[in-house]
């Protein structure tokens, strides 16, 4: 399936260690519901401005995945981290004055807990923030009913709890693999791991190829 405008999403969320499960829990989702997930992380270039990388690829997403949910004190700083509310901030400007194909863009917008937005980014209140709880099933369920609604209206994508489970039996080959290759787990670039989860689905294809089509059966 060829790249385009209309099956890129935008993931927006923290890169360090302690949430790189949920990063790959939606990096995963994302491919096996028919979508491109894309990263300011896809490419290392010390020649580009980092706001201007993630502009463009805003610019070339119709779709986003926003967590918003980093808001502890750095530790080394004593300050908190604004990247994710700043690059949602941009979509959303994207979305109200980019014109008329800007204007087709969607996102979902995850935090830990319901309603716990409200104190620190209050005006966002009023759209459906959806919560994790910091878990990959919850986060890979809430990212695949988002991206179920801007498939073809006659496609009908597996269940989270599906996903769920092809998730962690990629994760299980995922280690294999990269020892195999030599390859750090905890190291992996967005690329690397973007090549390892697509060709574990070219590999692994559901029992009724994804995506499912109304009237067939599974």
């Amino acid at each position: 399936m060829t790249r385009t405008y209309d099956n890129s999403v935008f993931i927006n969320c923290p890169f360090d260690s302690a949430y790189r499960p949920l990063l790959e829990a939606v990096a995963f989702a994302a491919y096996d519901c028919g979508f491109f997930p894309r990263t300011s992380l896809e490419v290392d270039d010390s020649s580009q401005v980092r706001i201007e990388k993630i502009t463009n690829i805003i610019r070339e997403c119709r779709l986003a995945v926003h967590d918003i949910s980093r808001t502890e004190l750095d530790a080394s700083t004593q300050l908190p981290r604004f990247n994710m509310p700043l690059e949602l901030g941009i979509f959303l400007g994207a979305k109200a004055f980019g014109g008329k194909v800007h204007r087709r863009k969607a996102a979902i917008v995850l935090d830990t807990e319901p309603y716990r937005y409200q104190k620190f980014i209050s005006d966002i209140a009023g759209q459906d923030i959806r919560s994790h709880a910091s878990q990959t099933a919850e986060v890979i369920g809430q990212v695949r009913d988002f991206l179920a609604t801007h498939r073809e209206p006659e496609v009908i994508l597996p269940g989270g709890n599906k996903i769920v489970e092809r998730f962690g039996q990629f994760q299980e080959a995922m280690h294999l693999t990269c020892s195999n290759l030599h390859l750090d787990v905890e190291r992996l670039t967005f690329h690397d791991l973007s090549i390892l989860i697509v060709a574990w689905l070219n590999s692994h294809p559901l029992t009724a190829p994804p995506p499912l089509r109304a009237g067939i059966a599974a």
